[in-house]
């Protein structure tokens, strides 16, 4: 598999503003660029899984992908939060 540069960036900003809004939504303060970069990522590849087995699908394009990847990472962010926090969002 080969991701050309453009590639990577748009990944690298895609999970960038989806872990920022995952952040924001569930009620953080973030992790940081990188930390946010990887939750959102994380979330990217949770949504890519989960919601085709639902059978949504939001359209096409970078907003889309944004927002499928800010959705996994609440996801994300809701099951570590109950995980640490001992069952508190």
């Amino acid at each position: 598999m080969y991701i050309s540069n453009q590639g990577l960036i748009v990944i690298l900003f895609v999970g960038l503003v989806a872990g920022w809004l995952a952040g924001k939504v569930v009620r953080g303060t973030g992790f940081g660029i990188v930390g946010d970069i990887v939750v959102g990522v994380a979330g990217a590849l949770i949504a890519s899984f989960l919601f085709p087995r639902l059978g949504i699908h939001l359209g096409t394009g970078l907003v889309s992908e944004i927002v499928y990847s800010a959705i996994g990472a609440v996801i994300l962010l809701i099951v570590v939060r109950l995980v640490r926090g001992g069952g508190r969002l």
